[in-house]
């Protein structure tokens, strides 16, 4: 990002009296071709983030068409995109507060473009719920910023967070999950709010959390986090907020309407999780527990014998959770045998791989799994991750600091390599080549060497692996 300049922060500090337009386009204007022509220069400033430079020309296109030409809202969250930069840069706290109700107000103005549907999106048509969407969208993005990074006040911040889960619904993005659920948590010990509020923001994201876990494949992991870090918020308070009479009187009448045997138990173990008692002090789950016990055990025993006869991937976490990693790796095999899905028998062999790797200490046997597992997938990276996560961990048993440095190298390439075929591999992977970058071989090693950078040189140990040699 560009360094701000003197100047720039005297026009940015006029831009404070803005008075933005409501969703005016350019179509039909009569400067419109002026105004396009500005609206490229400044959006090819913000493709390199050059945000000194885009100022200017987003200053005036803004001010003419906020709406663009109505299929596009770049001229707010381009906006926005700038005043958060200003925001951290600057120190005063006065020109802080500004760009903070700048930020709030391009936010606001955007959502109220779609309520309108004066900004029409292709995919959407006439359809406001697509709207709705894109406004729960902006107002969850707002809410973010508000809490992490404008230090907003917390009930302006619950407004833009609670619209965000109206319009949105489930497809409210999971970072809303965290920020949300802790301003309930401290609105609710500050007694800003009751305790209905605050059990329906927690029902309301976790049945959202639930939904996008089994049915968003891409997300579905992002939002199992999500959820399980707001509700780690909430453990301070949920012996206050929630009892026992609370969840029989919500779903005991549901019941009685249909009761079965499935329900008596799903009812059963809901309300036991809800602290109500298990012995015979109750009447209602003493009833629920004897209408559901006999079927259970019976139903029980033949889902568990199908299971298992079909399921030995999941016998084989089984047996690694209870510490028989050689049983583990059986159960792993009749799986791969009883597989003909190449991408799934790849996982198995990956699962074999990490076991002999990082419980048995075997690293040529895991080596030789993870390479078959790469094999049966070429884009799948968790085996290359593997692979360069024992190298890096055996680089020290690798003889001397030159060596050492090599095996670094082994494991940078393999980490790359995963990054390069397996998008979901791609910000781990990052992360540990930035890690071990500092970890290459020293330039003056090599000069002693005769090793220029580029030339081959083989791993010594058991990695036995050819490297193009790169310094720090």
């Amino acid at each position: 990002m560009k360094f701000i300049t003197a100047l720039l922060v005297i026009i940015i500090a006029s831009m404070s009296q803005l008075s933005f337009a409501q969703c005016e386009t350019w179509i039909g204007s009569e400067n419109m071709d002026h105004i396009t022509d500005q609206h490229s220069v400044y959006r090819g400033f913000m493709t390199t983030d050059n945000y000194a430079d885009a100022f200017e020309p987003w200053k005036e296109v803004f001010a003419a068409a906020p709406a663009a030409d109505g299929k596009r809202d770049f001229h707010y969250t381009d906006g926005i995109k700038m005043y958060k930069s200003m925001f951290d840069a600057e120190a005063d706290a006065g020109k802080k507060e500004e760009y903070k109700k700048l930020i709030v107000d391009l936010y606001d103005q955007c959502a109220s473009c779609y309520e309108e549907q004066v900004i029409k999106l292709a995919k959407c048509g006439d359809n406001q719920d697509c709207y709705n969407e894109r406004i729960g969208y902006l107002m969850g993005r707002k809410g973010y910023d508000m809490y992490y990074q404008l230090n907003a006040n917390y009930s302006e911040n619950m407004d833009a967070f609670q619209k965000a889960v109206d319009m949105a619904g489930n497809n409210v993005e999971y970072i809303v999950f965290a920020p949300y659920g802790a301003i309930a948590v401290y609105q609710f010990k500050k007694g800003l709010i009751d305790k209905e509020k605050t059990r329906e923001i927690h029902r309301t994201l976790n049945e959202i959390a639930e939904y996008n876990i089994a049915n968003n494949e891409k997300y579905s992991a992002y939002y199992k986090q999500a959820i399980d870090a707001m509700n780690g918020s909430f453990v301070e308070i949920e012996k206050e907020i929630f009892d026992c009479d609370y969840f029989k009187s919500k779903y005991k009448d549901a019941y009685l309407d249909n009761p079965s045997p499935e329900g008596a138990k799903d009812l059963y173990n809901l309300l036991k999780l809800r602290g109500c008692p298990t012995d015979d002090t109750d009447p209602f789950m003493v009833s629920l527990a004897k209408e559901y016990e006999t079927w259970a055990a019976e139903v029980n025993a033949k889902k568990k014998a199908e299971f298992e006869a079909n399921n030995p991937a999941m016998l084989a976490s089984k047996a690694y959770r209870a510490g028989d990693f050689n049983g583990a790796m059986t159960k792993y095999r009749e799986a791969i045998a009883q597989e003909t899905d190449n991408a799934k028998k790849a996982k198995h062999h990956f699962s074999i791989a990490s076991i002999l790797f990082r419980k048995l200490k075997k690293y040529n046997d895991a080596r030789k799994e993870a390479r078959t597992a790469a094999s049966l997938n070429p884009s799948f990276g968790r085996p290359y991750m593997l692979i360069g996560d024992m190298y890096a961990t055996t680089a020290r048993s690798c003889g001397d600091s030159w060596n050492q440095r090599l095996a670094i190298l082994a494991a940078y390439d393999k980490y790359a390599r995963a990054k390069s075929i397996d998008p979901n591999s791609a910000d781990e992977a990052s992360s540990k080549m930035g890690k071990y970058r500092s970890s290459f071989p020293m330039k003056d090693d090599g000069f002693m060497r005769g090793v220029k950078a580029g030339a081959s040189q083989k791993v010594g140990c058991w990695i036995g692996e050819t490297v193009k040699v790169r310094y720090q």
